[in-house]
């Protein structure tokens, strides 16, 4: 005899739906996170990538220390905003792309508008910042040495150069340089141009030594800024020393009485040709004992390449240059001219 049985019924959900269950919630859960990191790494590119606030080109030194030291002084610069979501891209931002190379701690120049990502990547490649000193043709020693110690950014005491053995031009250096050292340089300029221009010198001129040429060259330095004339004044002072003329030269005779510490605060005297000195070209023959300034290259170049020429004697013509004559009288009457000149003012 056979009996019918009846299928049991449950309604608790079966392993399979459970597991079907299961899938479909983690699958959407995994879904959303997804989502939310893909999110939270697009605002986070956007902030890695967008302009920042500063307006203006800014030199910021950068210290020594760990990232959030950087991110501290970026952050005061105005070079990064401050807020925590930007300081949390700066430094992520900094571990994930370490590969690309160290922080360097020094004087950086940050562009306006400067994003995190440029910011990194000139903490990492940009060059230092240079800043320039520019030593003026015809300054003396004392000069000199006044203006770099005036210099700031530099550190340490400027020694007292020798008279005439820096270089007259523009420097850069960068900060906490020690001023010492970049008078080194200077005065290494100098003795590399100076041999240099010597070696390549006229055949002929009546000197003996690069110091002879660096002696006349300031001079030439002194006595006219015309860049011109000076050929013409260097061939002035070679025929006088050809001829054994002395060189009578009024700077030779102010640097007599001053030793370059301060300009002659007066015009020169006649009396002032009569005080005896190494440097007074009216009472000895030849050149003075030293240079009486730091001649420019146009100077260097003049007393090396003098012009060609008789002429012994020049005069200022009262707009800034000077006529240049050969013989006495026509000296005397350019002399004449100049004082005319003055009496119609």
């Amino acid at each position: 005899m056979a009996f019918n049985r009846k299928k049991k019924t449950s309604s608790a959900p079966s392993a399979r739906s459970k597991l079907k269950s299961f899938l479909k919630w983690t699958g959407g859960a995994v879904f959303a996170l997804a989502i939310g990191l893909g999110g939270t790494a697009f605002w986070g590119w956007l902030s890695y990538t967008r302009p920042g606030p500063l307006s203006n080109n800014l030199d910021v030194v950068i210290p020594h220390g760990s990232y959030t030291t950087t991110l501290n002084t970026l952050q005061n610069a105005g070079v990064i905003p401050t807020d925590w979501w930007n300081s949390r891209i700066f430094l992520s931002a900094v571990v994930m792309t370490r590969q690309d190379g160290h922080i360097h701690a020094q004087e950086l120049s940050f562009p306006a508008g400067a994003s995190i990502k440029q910011t990194l990547w000139i903490l990492r490649h940009g060059k230092p910042v240079l800043h320039k000193l520019t030593i003026p043709e015809g300054l003396t020693a004392w000069q000199i040495q006044a203006l770099v110690q005036s210099t700031p950014l530099l550190t340490g005491d400027t020694p007292l150069p020798a008279e005439g053995t820096t270089l007259p031009q523009t420097y850069t250096f960068l900060r906490n340089s020690s001023r010492k050292e970049l008078l080194t340089q200077m005065q290494a300029g100098m003795t590399q141009t100076l041999k240099s221009i010597w070696d390549k010198r006229d055949a002929g001129l009546p000197l003996s030594s690069p110091q002879d040429l660096l002696i006349l060259a300031s001079i030439i330095e002194k006595e006219t800024a015309q860049a011109i004339e000076r050929p013409s004044v260097a061939r002035v002072f070679y025929n006088r020393l050809q001829t054994g003329m002395k060189l009578q030269t009024d700077p030779t005779v102010i640097y007599g009485l001053t030793q370059g510490k301060l300009p002659l605060d007066r015009p020169l005297t006649h009396s002032d040709l009569q005080i005896p000195s190494a440097y007074n070209t009216y009472m000895n023959t030849g050149l003075p004992p030293g240079p009486i300034c730091s001649p420019g290259l146009a100077s260097l170049e003049a007393a090396a390449h003098p012009a060609a020429g008789t002429m012994l004697y020049f005069v200022s013509n009262g707009v800034g240059g000077h006529n240049f004559s050969a013989t006495l009288s026509d000296h005397n009457h350019n002399v004449l001219l100049l004082r005319k000149q003055k009496t119609s003012h």
